[in-house]
């Protein structure tokens, strides 16, 4: 079967799961044709290659010269130049040599602590091991299965049908994105996204059509509970019945993000076998990162084997040992039926009351660089989604998942529930939760083509585009009435609209609180002081014309909306000359009651600020004296009160106000001192605020003309002061384009420094240790150069200059810190590099030089996470001396366990405090 011109010959469901890739399609013209899964050819073994339903989600990067180019053909020409191994015998070679296989990327995307597209997958594998991004590891298996389709059905390309691609319902905007990303890399930019939850239902509704009234004819609210390798979601449905007492469906609710799944089993239960094997092992043994994974796996067998219907009494595991002792050096250990129901049954699953919360701890679990949830007890996310929910409890559960195949799970969760309700549930039968997934996503394509029960009620409100100026204007137009199917794009042609390009643009939104009687129409204006509407947080943005990015002028536009099935309002502004030209606005709905629009808190003396911003900097020459442009900050704070207390809406409007009147800062040195000082406040530090990234593109474009007055030191000075300020927003290409001005101020000879461009900017050493400490996203084999100039430094400043010795030691501990404020986790020195550090630290007299116990309680801050965290002697060395000389509790806590820094930690280890409101969570 062929695909006609225009027209799918396929309806294509691809459910990119975190432990494995499925595929199942339809015929797209045959509404009889029923879903089929696509078996996927892939390597099992060396030059062997077999069809096979599921392709594990796995990449095994072989060293040079391990497999021979014939162990690795496959049935169409390969394009990963890399020769990297996908599927199955990636799992196989994987549990054979640790620190080579990539596991979880689907869980990485949604880590924003990582630049998830940076190469850093195999997380913490030794450097001669080729590494991926998570989005370009993602983009691999769906490449991969691309190619398999279209070896398969060359006449029907994967990229012509109609594609679905799953996600989980609780990945963010972020995730979303990426996945998109990856899509498109793989060779697949038009499909859509559905939430798995709703795919797994329904993959229910297609298998029991023919039934569903019977089926569901006691039910009035589904649980769909999806706990896959990686993740755990869950999601109500509701159900009521027509005239005709056929039952119709809607979404009601769906749980937040949980890196909870098979992963953290298998984690847990290999942490108990690696304590059983280092029992035997002289002086213990402690798992590299690499070796956990590689033990991981092996876990992920025995638990599966030992959880199945007809489980034996124990299973052995078995870990090889490394290269030259492969066997010589292996090690096992034996674990029990009853063992491993305990562990995984009543650890994650426990017997909780319906009023239990989720336990929180000081931080969340970290594994091979990835945020586990804090709780593991699954049965307590629930009893806290539930909790939040309005209605009854659900009397249906519809389980999905691969460990859900353990009868002893299912059971546990359906028995939990029927205690919380007093009475049995109604379980809805889940053939095989493997393929579910990827099965309901066809389901959904079918649905859509109204061949398939589809789950309705459209959009739940209506939403509405406020008009002018929100707060001063009232007026709003209706861009999606409420009833509006999920996935239908609606055009607004009888109303134009001015979209203005190249600038910061505000787009804010309303939706209908209480809607009764006829909803309003598309491009009705309503009075959103009549009546009961809520204000949502505005969506700022800065759009560009497609064929110049720096392009300030206003077309006329049309609005295209669209209700995605994942929670978000699309907003296209159509240009009404030509229709290819669209500007997507993407707004999050879920959660809209707890994400109100605040009101401003900006006061009301801000216009009086500007105009004195306007006095000093502005583009009319004004008499001003040298005093009054040196006491501009104090008389801003007459105004706004103490600058502490600025928080990012009044610090950004501040920094928007000065940049505007950038060229004003070169009147004077007093002029560009002030200017800098102020404008590095006002940005810092470098993110926070929605317009902050294009900010900082306009900061960054004053960079290659440095100063004006640059022979004035304090010039200087203020100079690196704003880039250290801001150094959080600034991209690693930034940052390492501001290393070189560092490394030639601190290293170059009186020859050099004659021969230096006006435009680079001189900086003493005391400037640049604070901006080298400031620069998170450089490679960590150059933050290891700084540490190294950082120790010089230390060395040479002595008993003679204590506050040397604090500055120097401060930045030690920024630059090696373990867990970086604005910096991917894959950037941070090497731990065998911060431990050298740590006996330079540890030969000091702490009760003298206290920074160097602040210093080394940042070196060995505990992360959870092997390749970062320093070894348990050296730890417990370091916790030791701290208790010896009377280190705070916090600092002792940061190395004895994960936690977090408290404000006054935040702001000694930055140098200064956030601003109000802003807040790290990492």
């Amino acid at each position: 079967m062929g695909s006609t011109a225009g027209k799918p010959a396929f309806l294509v469901g691809i459910d990119l799961g975190t432990t494995n890739t499925v595929v199942a399609y339809a015929a797209a013209g045959d509404a009889q044709a029923g879903i089929n899964l696509f078996a996927i050819e892939q390597l099992v073994a060396p030059g062997e290659v077999g069809a096979r339903p599921l392709l594990p989600s796995l990449r095994y990067h072989p060293a040079a010269g391990e497999l021979a180019a014939g162990d690795l053909q496959l049935p169409w020409p390969q394009q990963d130049v890399e020769h990297a191994v996908l599927g199955a015998f990636a799992r196989q070679l994987g549990a054979q040599v640790p620190g080579r296989l990539v596991s979880s990327a689907k869980s990485w995307l949604s880590h924003a602590n990582v630049d998830r597209q940076a190469p850093i997958l195999p997380w913490g594998a030794d450097a001669d091991v080729a590494k991926v991004s998570p989005v370009a590891a993602s983009a691999s298996y769906l490449a991969y299965v691309r190619a398999a389709w279209n070896h398969r059905f060359p006449q029907a390309p994967l990229e012509q049908q109609e594609l679905v691609l799953t996600i989980p319902a609780s990945f963010d905007e972020g995730a979303r994105a990426l996945t998109l990303e990856a899509a498109r890399m793989a060779g697949l930019p038009a499909l859509r996204l559905v939430e798995e939850p709703q795919a797994a239902f329904y993959d229910f509704l297609q298998r029991r059509r023919a039934t569903l009234r019977a089926d569901l004819s006691n039910t009035r609210r589904i649980l769909v509970c999806d706990v896959g390798g990686g993740t755990t979601d869950f999601s109500l449905i509701d159900v009521a019945f027509d005239n005709d007492g056929e039952p119709q469906l809607t979404r009601s609710s769906v749980g937040n993000h949980l890196i909870l799944g098979g992963d953290n089993m298998d984690l847990a239960l290999a942490h108990l076998v690696e304590t059983r094997m280092a029992a035997g092992s002289e002086g213990g043994m402690k798992l590299s990162a690499a070796r956990l994974s590689q033990l991981m796996e092996r876990c992920r067998a025995a638990k599966e084997l030992l959880l199945s219907s007809d489980a034996p009494e124990s299973a052995t595991v078995t870990l090889l040992g490394a290269g030259s002792r492969l066997i010589g050096g292996s090690r096992s250990a034996d674990v029990t039926r009853e063992e491993v129901a305990a562990m995984v049954v009543d650890g994650f699953f426990p017997k909780v009351e319906q009023n239990d919360t989720v336990k929180k701890g000081r931080a969340g679990i970290v594994a091979f660089g990835l945020p586990y949830a804090q709780d593991a007890a699954i049965t307590r996310h629930l009893a806290s989604f539930l909790h939040q929910q309005q209605g009854e409890l659900p009397d249906t559960l519809l389980l999905n998942g691969g460990v859900f195949r353990a009868d002893a799970l299912a059971r546990r969760l359906a028995e939990t529930l029927a205690h919380w309700r007093g009475q049995p549930l109604t379980i809805l039968h889940n053939d095989n939760p493997d393929v579910a997934v990827a099965r309901g996503a066809v389901a959904y394509a079918l649905a859509r083509r109204g061949q398939a029960p589809r789950i309705g009620g459209g959009s739940p409100r209506s939403y509405f585009l406020v008009l002018g100026e929100a707060g001063k204007d009232h007026r709003a137009v209706c861009i999606l009435p409420r009833g509006s199917a999920s996935g239908e794009e609606i055009r607004l042609t009888e109303r134009l609209f001015a979209l203005r390009l190249g600038r910061p643009v505000r787009f804010h939104l309303a939706s209908s609180i209480a809607e009764t009687g006829t909803p309003p129409r598309l491009g009705d204006i309503v009075d959103l002081a009549e009546g009961e509407y809520l204000r949502l947080p505005p969506l700022a943005s800065v759009l560009h014309a497609s064929d110049a990015g720096n392009d300030k002028r206003e077309i006329a536009v049309q609005l295209a909306t669209v209700m995605t099935e994942v929670g978000t309002l699309e907003v296209h502004c159509v240009a009404e000359a030509d229709a290819g030209q669209r500007w997507l606005l993407e707004f999050q709905l879920r959660g809209e009651e707890e994400t109100q629009a605040e009101t401003s808190s900006v006061p009301p003396r801000v216009k009086e600020a500007i105009e004195k911003i306007e006095r000093i900097f502005g583009g009319k020459a004004q008499k001003v004296e040298t005093k009054e442009v040196r006491q501009l900050r104090q008389h801003l704070e007459r105004g706004l009160g103490g600058r502490e207390s600025w928080d990012t809406p009044l610090l950004r409007q501040l920094f928007d106000a000065l940049m505007l009147r950038a060229r004003g800062r070169r009147r004077s040195a007093e002029h560009e001192r002030v200017w800098l000082n102020l404008a590095g406040y006002c940005l810092r530090p470098g993110y926070g605020d929605a317009l902050d990234p294009w900010r900082i593109e306009q900061l960054w474009a004053l960079f290659d003309a440095g100063v004006q007055h640059h022979k004035d030191n304090q010039v200087c000075a203020e100079w690196w002061t704003l880039w250290r300020r801001v150094a959080g927003g600034l991209s690693s290409a930034q940052q390492l384009r501001l290393l070189d001005d560092f490394a030639f101020n601190l290293q170059a000879d009186a020859a050099q420094r004659g021969g230096r461009p006006v435009t680079l900017v001189n900086g003493s050493d005391d400037d640049m240790l604070r901006l080298g400490a400031s620069l998170e996203r450089i490679p960590g084999a150059y933050k290891a150069e700084v540490g190294a100039w950082l120790l010089k430094r230390l060395q040479k400043a002595g008993k003679k200059e204590e506050a040397a010795d604090t500055n120097t030691l401060w930045a030690l501990a920024r630059v090696g810190a373990r867990q970086p404020f604005h910096g991917s986790a894959h950037e941070v020195v090497d731990s065998a590099t911060v431990a050298e550090w740590l006996a330079v630290l540890l030969a000091l007299d702490w009760k003298k030089v206290e920074p160097a116990a602040f210093a080394a309680a940042h070196l060995a801050r505990m992360t959870g996470d092997r390749s970062r965290d320093i070894a348990d002697e050296l730890r417990a060395t370091i916790l030791a001396r701290l208790k010896a000389v009377g280190a705070p509790p916090l600092w002792q806590a940061m190395v004895s366990e994960v936690t977090q820094l408290d404000e006054t930690a935040t702001r000694r280890m930055l140098g200064e405090a956030l601003p109000p409101g802003l807040k790290l969570i990492s």
